[in-house]
């Protein structure tokens, strides 16, 4: 999906550069730094790539497809964005296509965050106040249709 994101931005005269897990070091650190300069309007990243060590400042959007089923690999690759010397505003954004796969796990983390929150919000003695019924709830398996 990353390369025909890149091809479709290039062949509407978009600068735009793929770094992706493969991308060697050396070549990592000079798209990055044709980023952060502005040479490089788009970088389009795998998120193991973003994940890994970026400082992204100059990023003003992130723009998730393809959502992956650990949110904190998201949100890490997400945070690249959100380093020290950022002097702008952020926006996150999130494709997806109803009715997928990707819409699936986007429901399927939606819930995973909301019941974190519930439970953990306010610290991790929420769950020491749970009544015994939410408890139960909360860890008996049950089937949905």
């Amino acid at each position: 999906m990353a390369r025909l994101i890149t091809a479709h931005l290039a062949g509407r005269a978009v600068p735009v550069e793929l770094l992706h897990g493969g991308t060697p070091v050396p070549e990592r650190e000079r798209m990055v730094d044709r980023f952060q300069g502005g040479a490089t309007p788009v970088l389009v990243l795998s998120l193991k790539a973003a994940g890994t060590g970026l400082n992204l400042t100059r990023a003003g959007h992130v723009v998730h497809f393809d959502r992956w089923w650990n949110p904190a690999v998201e949100e890490q690759a997400t945070d690249r964005a959100y380093r020290i010397g950022q002097t702008q505003p952020v926006q996150v954004h999130r494709l997806i296509t109803e009715g997928t796969v990707e819409d699936r796990i986007a429901e399927m983390l939606q819930a995973k965050r909301a019941l974190a929150d519930a439970i953990l919000g306010s610290g991790e003695s929420a769950l020491t106040e749970l009544t015994d019924r939410e408890l139960s709830d909360l860890v008996r398996l049950r089937r949905e249709a």
